[in-house]
């Protein structure tokens, strides 16, 4: 019979599966004499001798049906064949590559639940300008236990780049604490409490009243003479001042005191004064004091005194000043007198007032030389005119005696009152002091407001051209003192 037809059709065809077998061999690396002993270990076992098939009822072969519980269709239904094809399941090729043994990583998929970036999310609850109003910690939150190396963005914003970012606390750990604190964070130290403060005292529920801080007075350094004087001398006075230089003697430093009484005045006050010589007799004032710009004297300034005194504010300052002399330094003008004799007829009563007046509108402090002739309008003019009297003598008994009349012939006349209060100047001829001098000063002092004694001095011995600050330091400072005696009753 044919393998074909028989009943053992799977195992009548050998051939290609030796062809298999031999091929997976040479793949394996096997030699050929080990392929056929494979084919025997897998070929099944002999198949007992055929029976003749049963008939049936005259139809042919009976079939499948027939053969159910025979022995030969038993071994068919456990075919070696296929039980030996368990090597594709255990093929290891399969087994020990490594890519499909190693895929725990999708099934561990760790990164997922932990989701640190996520969970922590501190800084939109710890933002630092809205501490000042912090949430309040619920009880039913937990807090977060997420990962420590995790920082809030804004807190790098805050801190700046930070290589290493600090550990991340919990978000109600920084509402408590009243903000984020950082590790390098130091809280600035409290400023001191201010000393003079003192916390008032609670007496019967109400506060004691507190003291002010006690401010403690020192008085000043006492001032010298010298500034004292100088301060004097830069007050306002008021009015234009006039003060008359007299004594009928002659030799008795009236042009002197006159000349240095305006420089120091107008030293310290700087613009405003002037020297008038009054002496009908051929006066010098105007050469000892002065720069001669020109040769007008009293005369000249008579002569056009209707045009000048109806000018007003600069257009008369202008114009006098083409009558009148200024200090080499500037300090003070001068009005000289007339050399003429003749001249002393003109100077009535009437005009002595009219240039006095001028002289007021344009100056502050106007000194006068007076002259010689107390019987003269003029000399009484100037008196009456006064605001403040100064007795020039130097320590001498007939120039003390001449002075001490005149002072009782101010009485006689109604101007005892311009006598009291006059002040008495006592000019030193000499480098020593005299022996009448000490009683000079004590009898004057009684008949006058107060007593100014000026020391000699080298610059004034040789009767020429007066420089102020040619004179020695002592005697400037002994005339400022002086200066401020005669102004001190108008300084405001």
């Amino acid at each position: 019979m044919d393998g074909s037809e028989t009943g053992w059709g799977r195992q009548a065809e050998p051939a290609p599966r030796w062809r298999a077998l031999l091929d997976r061999a040479r793949l394996g690396g096997r030699g050929a004499e080990h392929a056929e002993a494979d084919q025997h270990a897998e070929e099944p076992p002999a198949a007992p001798p055929e029976t003749p098939p049963r008939r049936g009822a005259g139809n042919g072969w009976s079939g499948r049906a027939q053969a159910i519980g025979h022995p030969a269709e038993l071994s068919y239904g456990a075919e070696p064949a296929y039980r030996v094809e368990a090597t594709y399941r255990v093929e290891p090729a399969y087994r020990l590559d490594p890519g499909h043994q190693a895929e725990p990583r999708y099934r561990a998929e760790p990164s997922y639940p932990v989701e640190p970036g996520y969970a922590a999310e501190p800084s939109y609850r710890a933002d630092p300008p809205y501490r000042a109003d912090p949430e309040p910690a619920y009880p039913d939150r937990e807090p977060h236990r997420g990962s420590a190396s995790v920082e809030s963005r804004y807190s790098v914003l805050d801190n700046g780049y930070r290589h290493e970012p600090p550990a991340v606390e919990s978000r109600y750990a920084l509402l408590d604490n009243g903000g984020y604190r950082p590790e390098t964070y130091q809280p600035p130290e409290p400023a001191p409490a201010p000393a003079a403060y003192q916390a008032p005292a609670i007496a019967d529920g109400y506060p004691a009243r507190v003291e002010p801080a006690r401010v403690e007075w020192r008085a000043p350094a006492p001032e010298s003479e010298v500034d004292r004087a100088a301060g004097v001398l830069r007050r306002e006075l008021g009015t234009p001042r006039v003060l008359a230089f007299a004594n009928p003697k002659g030799g008795v430093h009236k042009t002197t005191a006159t000349v240095l009484a305006a420089a120091t005045v107008g030293s310290v006050r700087g613009r405003g004064v002037l020297a008038w010589d009054d002496n009908e007799l051929r006066g010098t004032l105007g050469l000892r004091a002065g720069s001669a710009r020109h040769a007008r004297t009293i005369r000249h300034l008579i002569h056009d005194l209707a045009q000048i005194e109806i000018l007003e504010g600069a257009t008369l300052l202008e114009h006098l000043d083409d009558y009148l002399r200024h200090a080499s330094d500037g300090s003070y003008d001068v009005l000289a007198g007339e050399e003429s004799p003749r001249f002393a007829q003109r100077l009535d009563q009437f005009t002595v007032k009219r240039v006095l007046e001028l002289l007021r509108r344009t100056h502050d402090v106007v000194c006068v030389d007076t002259g010689n002739n107390v019987e003269s309008a003029n000399w009484r003019t100037v008196m009456q005119a006064a605001d403040q009297l100064v007795v020039t003598t130097v320590p001498r008994e007939d120039a003390a005696f001449s002075a001490d009349w005149m002072l009782d012939l101010l009485h006689e006349v109604g101007m005892g009152e311009l006598a009291d209060n006059a002040v008495t100047l006592i000019s030193c001829p000499t480098p020593g002091r005299s022996s009448l001098q000490d009683d000079l000063e004590r009898h004057f002092a009684t008949r006058t407001r107060a007593v100014a004694v000026v020391p000699y001095d080298p610059a004034l011995e040789t009767g020429s051209s007066i420089e102020y600050h040619q004179l020695q330091p002592e005697t400037r400072q002994a005339w400022l003192k002086a200066a401020a005696v005669m102004l001190e009753p108008f300084a405001r």
